[in-house]
C-alpha cells in the first residue's frame, strides 16, 4: 500500500508554502521511492489567480489590497481567482499520480478522477460533522445547500507536472471571514455564494480540528497509509 506523510503546518505565508510545494515536487520527481505528501495549513489573507484567472474578477484595486493587508499572487494552478485566509483549511497533496494510477491498474493518470477523489475526501470530511456536501454538475469543488441555494464550501485547483506529480490542491472553508470573498467573484462564479462549516453549523470551529478527519478521509479515498497527522515544528 502507498504511504503519504500528512503534516499540519499551521499558518504559513503563501510564497513560503509555494516554495515548499516546488521542493517537494522536485524531490518526488527525482526519487520514486519517496512517500507522497499532504501539506495542511492556513494562509494569511491572500487572493490567488490561476491559469484561467482574470483581474475582472478582482473587485479591489492594488491600493485597496495594500491598505487591507491582502496579498495577491498569480499562480500556475488551474482555475480562476480564489481566496485563502485564516479559518480555511488548505491542502496541498504532492502525489506521484503515475504511481497512484499504476497501483490502481490504470495505464496513465486520470485527472478527472483525481479531482473527483479530492471532492470525495472533502465530502467525507464534512459528513463527520453532519454536513451533506455534494458535487454540482458543471462546477469543480464541493457544495452544500443554503437558504439562498447552492453555496460553495470548498474550492479545488491543481497542477500536474509532465512527470505526473501533483501540486496545489483544495481550500475548505472552516471558519473564515466570509466577507473577504465579497472582494472577488470566487472562481468566476457570479450566480452562487460561498459558505463555511461554521456558518452551516452556526458555531465556531478551529481549523486544526479538521486535520485528522480530513487525513482519515484522504487515506480512505486514496487507499494510502499515514502516520497520525503530524504538527510541523
Amino acid at each position: 500500500m502507498n504511504t503519504i506523510d500528512a503534516t499540519w503546518m499551521g499558518r504559513l505565508d503563501y510564497d513560503t508554502a509555494w516554495e515548499w510545494q516546488k521542493e517537494a515536487v522536485a524531490a518526488l520527481t527525482a526519487s520514486a521511492d519517496l512517500p507522497d505528501k499532504l501539506f495542511l495549513l492556513e494562509h494569511p489573507p491572500t487572493y490567488t489567480l490561476g491559469r484561467r484567472g482574470t483581474l475582472d474578477h478582482l473587485l479591489l484595486s492594488q491600493a485597496d489590497l495594500d491598505a487591507a493587508g491582502f496579498a495577491l499572487r498569480w499562480v500556475d494552478r488551474g482555475g480562476d481567482i480564489t481566496y485563502h485566509g485564516p479559518g480555511q483549511l488548505v491542502g496541498y497533496p504532492i502525489i506521484n499520480l503515475k504511481r497512484l494510477f499504476a497501483w490502481r491498474g490504470a495505464p496513465r493518470p486520470d485527472l478527472h478522477r483525481y479531482l473527483r477523489d479530492i471532492e470525495e475526501v472533502i465530502i467525507r470530511t464534512l459528513a463527520v460533522f453532519g454536513i451533506n456536501g455534494w458535487r454540482y454538475e458543471g462546477y469543480t469543488g464541493v457544495w452544500v445547500d443554503s437558504q439562498t441555494g447552492p453555496a460553495k464550501i470548498a474550492a479545488i485547483g491543481i497542477k500536474v507536472s509532465g512527470r505526473g506529480i501533483s501540486s496545489h490542491g483544495f481550500a475548505l472553508n472552516v471558519n473564515p471571514d466570509l466577507s473577504h470573498f465579497a472582494h472577488i467573484i470566487p472562481c468566476g462564479i457570479r450566480e452562487h455564494g460561498v459558505t463555511s462549516i461554521s456558518q452551516v453549523l452556526a458555531q465556531p470551529l478551529p481549523t486544526a480540528d479538521l486535520c485528522q478527519p480530513l487525513t482519515d478521509a484522504f487515506c480512505q479515498v486514496f487507499a494510502v497509509e499515514t502516520r497520525p497527522c503530524n504538527v510541523s515544528p
